[in-house]
């Protein structure tokens, strides 16, 4: 008998947590495949979901766990191992799939790990399906609904993913452009865009020196990638590189490096191709979403573009919802989830990093002449591990230091404080004109937290 499960499962991205507890147990995993296979099974006809993967160790099991609850209801799946997050969106449109299943906790450590669903149209699932979800997984009742022996569910392995997204991918970037003569540094970060990550660029003429692409379960995103782009930097130098790329362990996002190898953050990646699409007349309303966490020298750099800004919650899900909403075809966040919804449904790393390498050399600019268009206020961001997430105003220490950081900054800059909606974590970030001051506040709202819910070692 299956102990009673958790009545929230689903987080802001999926369900997400560390290995083995829960919410990300097997019996969860397969609780999920089989509430998904009920909901699709509810309508006419036979049904099929893609499942794909990163490189942790723990994705097998749940991989597993996942088609054994799917096929049990009915579903046939479709299983493409490890594969980018917007690889997996693009293959379940292009299978026309119910669905489409990634297992990855992204730019999190190895031990963690995550299950997020992508819609039949490559959009990730809205909150009425996973509520729908939880409320099934909560009953525990799926006996009613188990097909018969000869209506179970198949898993097949698709062997031609990593070529039609290498195409797909490639299709993104002018046919009468190519890369050559370019000296590109890729960071895989161990991950799941280490097959065909490397394979795009080098059939777009690049030479290509390739990091992180040696996954073996434990070193997802360890020392590497997105979050820690020191190896990329330090790789530029050492090639003589034009530009590095660093994706994150779902490559869903990208940092990209200049040839002096400084970090371009996502806010400047949007801003050059924001620039560019407005330029070319593409840019849908002159218009781009992004967050509150965006730098306020992006947003100025925007208003002197005369590029309307719409700040939406952090998160990709959010910046997306918001994209639709007020009908824009470029979002993305400062982290370096970037959304070409011309191309994508979801944030690309290597769509991202391919619309900035086509403006290298369609004006033969260098990278670090195109990044100059946004200059950055000093920023100091800190995250503290906390025992729980109380209301952020029942804390007296951490209001009292968040006021007189507002106080300190009032009309020249700003404070944001707020729980990751992934792991038990509190981000401060305040930003103003001067590095030292900035630091020192956010350093003290960081220790107000660490006094008051802070993890104690």
């Amino acid at each position: 008998m299956l102990k009673e499960f958790p009545r929230k499962i689903f987080g802001t991205d999926g369900v997400r947590g560390r290995a083995n507890i829960a919410p990300m147990t097997v019996e969860i995993a397969l609780a999920l495949g089989r509430a998904a296979g009920k909901i699709f099974r509810s309508h006419n006809g036979k049904h099929r979901v893609v499942v794909g993967k990163d490189t942790r160790l723990s994705c097998y099991m749940f991989e597993n766990a996942l088609i054994s609850g799917l096929c049990s209801m009915g579903v046939d799946t479709l299983m493409v191992g490890p594969f980018p997050t917007p690889a997996v969106a693009f293959i379940t449109r292009a299978y026309r799939a119910d669905a489409g299943i990634v297992i990855s906790a992204s730019h999190n450590v190895f031990s963690d790990n995550g299950i997020k669903f992508f819609s039949a149209e490559g959009f990730k699932l809205p909150d009425s399906w996973e509520a729908e979800m939880e409320a099934l997984i909560a009953k525990n009742e799926f006996d009613d609904s188990l097909p018969p022996s000869d209506d179970i569910g198949k898993n097949t392995k698709i062997h031609d993913a990593d070529g039609r997204y290498i195409e797909f991918v490639k299709a993104t970037f002018p046919k009468r452009q190519c890369l050559k003569g370019l000296k590109v540094v890729l960071d895989c970060a161990n991950g799941a865009g280490y097959r065909v990550a490397p394979l795009i660029f080098r059939e777009l003429d690049a030479q290509v020196f390739v990091y992180g692409n040696a996954p073996n379960g434990l070193n997802i995103n360890k020392d590497c990638g997105s979050l820690c782009p020191e190896m990329a930097q330090k790789a530029v130098i050492e090639h003589h590189a034009d530009v590095g790329i660093a994706l994150d362990g779902d490559a869903d996002r990208v940092i990209m490096i200049d040839e002096h190898a400084q970090i371009i953050d996502g806010d400047t990646i949007l801003a050059i191709c924001a620039r560019d699409m407005k330029k070319q007349g593409v840019l849908r309303n002159n218009r781009i979403v992004t967050t509150v966490m965006s730098n306020l020298g992006f947003i100025k750099a925007m208003e002197e573009l005369k590029i309307e800004v719409i700040k939406s919650q952090v998160g990709d899900r959010y910046v997306i919802q918001d994209m639709l909403k007020y009908d824009a075809n470029l979002g993305g966040e400062q982290s370096g989830h970037l959304i070409f919804l011309d191309q994508n449904t979801t944030g690309d790393g290597i769509v991202s990093a391919l619309q900035v390498l086509r403006i290298m050399t369609e004006t033969d600019s260098k990278l670090s002449d195109l990044a100059s268009l946004v200059k950055h206020y000093p920023q100091a961001c800190f995250n503290v591990e906390v025992a729980s997430k109380p209301p952020l105003e029942t804390l007296t220490r951490t209001n009292k230091e968040i006021r007189e950081a507002e106080k300190s900054l009032v009309n020249v800059g700003r404070v944001l404080v707020r729980y990751s909606g992934t792991e038990n974590i509190c981000r401060v970030m305040v930003e103003g004109p001067k590095q030292k001051q900035t630091q020192q506040l956010a350093k003290n709202i960081a220790n107000a937290i660490q006094s008051e819910i802070g993890v104690r070692a």
